[in-house]
């Protein structure tokens, strides 16, 4: 007999057994869809996560630490505190063994496939603007500035010159000091307020303090003498949060958040002037072990590092190394974050599969069941020349149809499944938040052919014994079966 001959004869027996054959491949669509449907939910997750890493603009910089004061103070790192170490971008590869000051941001800047850096001074003080008095986190940037970070304002523009006493703020901001509107804020005064320095201190001698903080004032008042201030007008506000699309909710590059954002140089030298008690013994410890020369600054903790191509990545943290500084990159956790993501969709893919396994046993029951109703049928066609290879073969086509039709039926119900869960997370989860709509689910075309072919493979293995079992049967008693 054709191939074509065995196929007919095949899809005439399931014809005839409609019912049956209904409820059997119904096993294996629910096993393909359950299959592909959470297999496609581990991709996805997978997929949002890198689409946010790029859409955050994170691949194409690099985080470079320094000594820093409190190892060149000889501090021991004890036990972890709580809380450390879950960010990762506070992770070096190699611990540094050189200041990351002025003439180390020079060298790093002139490494080939660098496009700029930007060294992070990040620091928390008072702040008092549109009569309001606040805490908040001050960052300095470059002036001017190629950081993603600056490139996109809700209101007004960019620090016009690194020698002005300008700033540029953050839509939380603008909200906190109780602005109307970002545009409401362009052009307002803000200051930054502090205790005397150490040379004020020195000069008019110190009231009593609670660590520079005046104890015998009712509040903080910038007009007191026991208070610094520094006034900056508001250039801009950044819309710094991304509000659609896979990044949505984060900031843009490895740049700590701020608040206020004011020239590098000034918020280097405040953070020098109005350093904290313990910036100022570990300074002290530091240039009594001789690691810091006196009249010698610490230089900066961390930087960031942008490249002009993500190709030129492992290049230039190469050359970090070599000028001794540590380094930070997302594609550090990339290889975790895929073996995480395996393993899930290895135990996703598990459960979907025992649903197919169970379906594995109603098409042996189904071919078994056939045997028996055509035990009689078989004796005739080995009777007039049939050979084995042949009997084995029509079982074979029969599962391999059930297989193939009801993978192909499962793959259409898990895109329906993962369409309705999108739009069912949309409108119940996403929308009330305000985020924009996101695909949780990603069914590659690879995902979709290897579900049928599973599907395929799993209901040959089935009629395995069945098609064995019909091939050993002996026409003579065949024929004499009712």
């Amino acid at each position: 007999m054709s191939f074509f001959d065995i196929l007919h004869l095949a899809l005439r027996n399931l014809h005839q057994a409609k019912l049956r054959a209904i409820l059997t491949m119904m096993g294996v669509i629910v096993g393909v869809a359950v299959i592909v449907t959470m297999v496609s939910f581990g991709l996805g997750l997978q997929s949002n996560m890198l689409a946010r890493f790029k859409a955050l603009d994170l691949f194409n910089e690099i985080q470079v630490f320094g000594r820093g004061l409190s190892n060149l103070a000889g501090l021991d790192r004890g036990p972890r505190q709580e809380g450390e170490g879950r960010n990762a971008r506070n992770r070096a590869d190699k611990t540094p063994t050189r200041i990351l000051d002025d003439a180390g941001i020079k060298e790093i800047a002139a490494i080939n496939g660098v496009a700029y850096v930007e060294p992070t001074v990040n620091f928390g003080v008072y702040v008092r603007s549109n009569g309001k008095l606040l805490s908040q986190f001050v960052g300095g940037a470059n002036i001017p500035n190629a950081s993603t970070r600056f490139q996109h304002f809700a209101a007004g523009k960019m620090i016009s010159s690194p020698t002005v006493a300008e700033a540029v703020v953050s839509e939380r901001f603008v909200k906190d000091f109780g602005y109307a509107t970002a545009a409401d804020a362009i052009g307002k005064t803000l200051e930054l307020l502090a205790p005397p320095s150490d040379k004020k201190k020195e000069d008019e001698g110190e009231s009593a303090n609670f660590f520079g903080i005046p104890l015998d004032e009712p509040g903080l008042d910038e007009s007191s003498p026991d208070i610094e201030s520094r006034t900056f007008r508001i250039a801009g506000v950044l819309s710094t949060e991304i509000r659609e699309g896979a990044g949505q909710g984060g900031l843009r590059g490895m740049m700590p958040g701020a608040g206020i954002y004011i020239p590098l140089q000034m918020a280097h030298d405040w953070t020098i002037t109005h350093r904290g008690p313990m910036g100022q013994v570990a300074l002290a410890l530091a240039r009594r072990g001789g690691n810091l020369a006196e009249g010698q600054t610490e230089g900066y903790d961390t930087a960031v590092v942008r490249v002009s191509d993500p190709v030129k990545l492992t290049e230039v943290r190469q050359k970090l190394t070599e000028l001794g500084f540590g380094s930070f990159s997302i594609v550090d956790e990339l290889d975790q974050i895929r073996t995480v993501f395996l393993i899930i969709d290895s135990v996703l893919g598990l459960l979907g599969g025992i649903s197919l396994l169970v379906a594995s046993f109603g098409i042996a029951n189904t071919m078994i069941m056939s045997i028996l109703e055509r035990t009689r049928e078989i004796g005739i066609m080995k009777a007039i020349g049939a050979e084995d290879r042949e009997i084995r073969l029509i079982f074979f086509v029969e599962a391999a149809v059930l297989g193939v039709v009801g993978g192909v039926i499962g793959v259409v119900l898990a895109w329906g499944i993962d369409g309705a869960a999108n739009r069912l997370a949309y409108r119940f989860i996403l929308k009330p938040q305000g985020a924009s709509f996101i695909d949780f689910f990603e069914l590659p075309l690879y995902l979709s052919l290897g579900a049928i072919l599973f599907a395929l493979v799993v209901s040959i293995l089935a009629a395995l014994y069945p098609a064995s079992r019909a091939a050993r049967i002996d026409p003579v008693r065949a024929l004499r079966h009712d």
